[in-house]
């Protein structure tokens, strides 16, 4: 299906690219703080599900559209940006109650919240949109399989890569906020502090263009 030497190269240029902690990474991070291991760790899964739809959406077709069309790409970005924008208001909104909810006085976030809320952020990524745009195609034997399952392959790698990297990120932001919970202020800061960063990141989308 896609030549060995393809299918390792590809790997470590994912793997390059997903190392370096960026604003997918800082929202993780952020959340694993903030709100645990568990939480972190659903907001990656989340995340990466919606990668891979992207994935899926380039493998179709539907990728050009958004790298080519300033309006789609533009609509996608204000999309996403607003949400994280939202969830960084959330956070800080909230950000007295983590100590009881670390203590168990007050329940926290449901898994199938925090799953959307990486989910949307994900999906509404337009920038990752791009990165497969422009990086599987050059990763494609022309005379291996059909173009599409190609496509999906490569991106499967790439999530896969994405979802043990960030998964580890998780872990340990998680891990560093039980810590930081045995002081309720100090917690209580943090989220904050991740809340402003949330609201950062949803920012710095909205201001990045399409060769940013």
């Amino acid at each position: 299906m896609i030549g060995l030497q393809q299918l390792a190269a590809f790997a470590l240029a994912a793997f390059i690219l997903i190392v370096v902690p960026g604003p997918s990474v800082l929202f993780v991070v952020s959340r694993g703080i903030s709100l645990g291991r568990r939480a972190g760790v659903a907001t990656v899964l989340g995340n990466e599900v919606g990668a891979f739809v992207q994935v899926v959406a380039v493998a179709l077709g539907l990728g050009a559209i958004v790298a080519s069309s300033l309006a789609v790409f533009t609509i996608l970005k204000l999309v996403g940006a607003g949400y994280l924008v939202w969830l960084g208001i959330d956070a800080i909104r909230h950000r007295r109650s983590l100590a009881l909810t670390v203590a168990g006085q007050v329940t926290p976030k449901p898994v199938r919240r925090l799953f959307r809320d990486g989910f949307v952020v994900g999906a509404t990524n337009p920038k990752v949109v791009l990165f497969f745009v422009a990086v599987l195609p050059q990763f494609v034997d022309p005379h291996g399989a059909a173009v599409p399952l190609q496509v999906i392959a490569l991106g499967a790698v790439f999530v896969t890569i994405a979802l043990l990297s960030d998964g580890a990120w998780a872990i340990a932001a998680g891990t560093a906020g039980r810590w930081l919970a045995r002081e309720p202020r100090r917690l209580a800061r943090l989220g904050g502090v991740g809340g402003l960063v949330t609201i950062g990141l949803g920012l710095r989308l909205a201001a990045t263009g399409r060769n940013d």
